[in-house]
């Protein structure tokens, strides 16, 4: 037996097995529910339950609270149909949805960004290139099938500019991490990998004429880089407005990047924001919190979109208060890094 579950307004629907999350099954059939870490930690795939019954698997409340569970709302990632279910769902793409595909990847080359920053640039398959929007991610399947996850930080038309299919990530060193510390210390160039993606519906809405406020922290900037790339390759003209933070100046790890894009985008901006200078740095700009900063320039943000990309903190404060500022809730689209500590904790 299976379950009919349509998704409002545009009223596509798919089955769901019974047992299977929501969001599985959507995935499996092509429909592109919004989602962010597929562990019930970052709330980016809650949308509204109108009708039918969903029993909802472990979550942390900052994703749903038991006020908004009352209300009907559901995580998709860790809930499983029990009878017929109607959503509403505001993100379902269609024809620009991607197939899925696991893969393996060679690792081409390992290039330390900064400190704690790795770029690792993967060779993808020839004869079945991966279509990927700007902004989404991949997962590493691991050995003992735990899975981690990393957005591309090049756009798809950079794909093949080597010749052979590759995608850059950004891979910030998690001390113990089980995949970073191999990063870091052991693994070379021509290891092989296993990935699967494209997955996430974090990228840019083309079809807006509004300003866009791309909001980074940390290596939260990789999905945005591309994005960037994205909108200069397709000629969009809309103001956009960067604010990329960090804790130290080096945690802006391609400052000089950003900065020469501006030469080529004049309708880009950018206003790096650094919360904990030490003297010796000599940092003259702006500081504090990051999203703060974005505030301070944008009293209403009624008029806007807003891309949010970083720590789960960051993006968490960023939708409260930008919604508190006037942006319509249906235009802060985010993707919360959620690491496999915040995915434990409460």
């Amino acid at each position: 037996m299976t379950y009919t579950i349509t998704v409002q307004p545009s009223a596509r629907t798919f089955e769901a097995e019974p047992g299977e999350t929501l969001l599985s099954a959507g995935i499996r059939q092509g429909i592109g529910l919004p989602y962010g870490c597929k562990d019930g930690a970052c709330g980016s795939c809650k949308c509204k339950k109108l009708s039918g019954t969903v029993e909802l698997g472990p979550h942390q409340s900052k994703a749903l609270s038991a006020e908004e569970e009352a209300q009907g709302y559901i995580l998709t990632c860790c809930g499983r149909a029990t009878s017929d279910v109607v959503l509403e769902s505001r993100q379902v793409t269609h024809a620009g949805a991607f197939p899925i595909k696991k893969m393996p990847a060679r690792v081409a080359q390992l290039e330390r960004l900064s400190h704690d920053v790795m770029r690792l640039r993967l060779q993808l398959p020839a004869n079945d290139v991966v279509q990927y929007h700007a902004g989404q991610y991949i997962e590493f399947i691991l050995r003992d099938g735990a899975r981690r996850s990393y957005s591309m930080a090049n756009a798809p038309h950079t794909l093949l500019e080597s010749g052979a299919p590759m995608v850059d990530l950004h891979i910030r060193h998690m001390p113990g991490g089980k995949f970073t510390e191999h990063v870091f210390t052991a693994m070379k160039e021509k290891e092989i990998l296993r990935i699967e993606g494209p997955y996430g519906s974090f990228h840019l809405r083309d079809d807006s004429p509004k300003p866009i406020v791309l909001l980074a922290s940390g290596t939260g900037f990789a999905p945005i880089k591309a994005i960037i790339e994205h909108m200069r390759f397709m000629g969009i003209t809309r103001d956009a407005v960067l604010y990329w933070g960090g804790r130290r100046p080096q945690d802006l790890y391609l400052d000089a990047w950003v900065k020469e894009r501006l030469a080529e985008m004049p309708h880009l901006t950018y206003v790096p924001v650094v919360s904990d200078a030490l003297p010796e740095d000599g940092w003259r700009g702006r500081t504090g919190f990051v999203h703060r900063a974005a505030l301070e320039d944008f009293a209403d943000l009624s008029g806007h979109q807003v891309y949010a990309c970083g720590a789960p903190i960051v993006v968490d404060s960023a939708r409260h208060d930008y919604v508190q500022a006037g942006l319509p809730e249906e235009e802060f689209y985010a993707d919360a890094f959620t690491s496999e500590a915040d995915k434990a904790s409460g």
